[in-house]
């Protein structure tokens, strides 16, 4: 690798940057609400007459909402829940967004699979997991967001690579900056803060594409992002690989067989039998362990 690389690699965080300290749900509503003293002892006060929680009491004199207490009792928890400004910048994470919901729960049915079939304790070596698909607008990107995110509630360190440098769109997604990213660091451009550690997800980190450049394949081919992605599995729990659909090129099969694993993204009534077909068969020709086929109702 070489030193460029080194050099944006030491950016990323070794670390959770933010430590959660256990605080009451009273006072994580209080903060999020910027309640004032008076307000508080409203509450409390609401409280020992009826018996309730602060929360239900809170709720019941108009001072928070069930959105409230639920973002406090996640914080009190420790598991990552967005707040309602970042749902609104970031609608497509179902699973940070809607935890409850039936599409995070079917994202959370997903994750022991990948667990044992990718990331598994014997496994022989460290392996990223790349999500492909044969045609764009299969979901893929989606697919690969909601399972960086549900990876990271496990409380290992988790990153996302944006690696489909023809369209990219996790930044979008993760409403973070791509002024410099993936292509940048393989066309051994000296970048730094390349890798982005997303806001209220203590676990989870982004390496967004960057520039689109006009080699994307020839990028991917090169030595550099094997090795980088040797390093890359060697500093986190997890490494979710997003890629370009099959219908654009050979990215997505070359960026699976770097990556070690690769987990298929159909559409429903949409995706062809066959397009399938040969792409297993290709992820196979080249060694890729295949996690399953996933059909996405989107």
């Amino acid at each position: 690798m070489s030193a460029t690389q080194e050099s944006a690699l030491h950016q990323a965080p070794n670390a959770a940057a933010s430590v959660v300290h256990d605080r009451s749900i009273g006072d994580i509503i209080a903060s999020t609400r910027n309640l004032t003293a008076e307000q508080v002892e409203r509450i409390a006060e609401h409280q020992r007459k009826t018996g309730v929680r602060f929360g239900e009491a809170a709720i019941a004199l108009g001072f928070a909402n069930a959105d409230d207490v639920l973002f406090a009792l996640a914080q009190q928890f420790h598991y990552p829940y967005a707040a309602e400004a970042q749902r609104n910048a970031s609608p497509e994470l179902v699973t940070l967004n809607q935890p409850f919901s039936y599409q995070a729960e079917a994202f959370r049915a997903i994750r022991p699979q990948i667990m044992m079939r990718i990331f598994g304790e014997g496994s022989k070596e460290r392996r990223a997991l790349a999500v492909v698909s044969p045609e764009a607008g299969d979901g893929k990107t989606y697919f690969a967001a909601n399972l960086a995110v549900v990876l990271a509630q496990l409380g290992g360190r988790t990153l996302l690579v944006d690696a489909d440098l023809r369209g990219p769109r996790q930044h979008e997604v993760f409403n973070v900056t791509n002024e410099a990213g993936l292509s940048g660091v393989l066309a051994g451009r000296v970048e730094t803060q390349v890798v982005k550690q997303i806001a209220n997800v203590p676990n989870l980190f982004l390496l967004p594409a960057g520039a689109t450049p006009p080699n994307p394949l020839e990028l991917v081919e090169r030595p550099a992002f094997g090795l980088l992605l040797h390093e890359l599995t060697g500093k986190f729990d997890h490494v979710i690989v997003d890629t370009p659909a099959a219908q654009f090129g050979a990215d997505g099969e070359v960026i699976a067989a770097r990556c070690g694993g690769a987990l298929i993204v159909a559409r429903k009534n949409e995706s062809r039998v066959q397009s399938l077909q040969e792409l297993v068969a290709s992820l196979g020709d080249l060694g890729t362990t295949i996690a399953g086929v996933v059909v996405n109702e989107h």
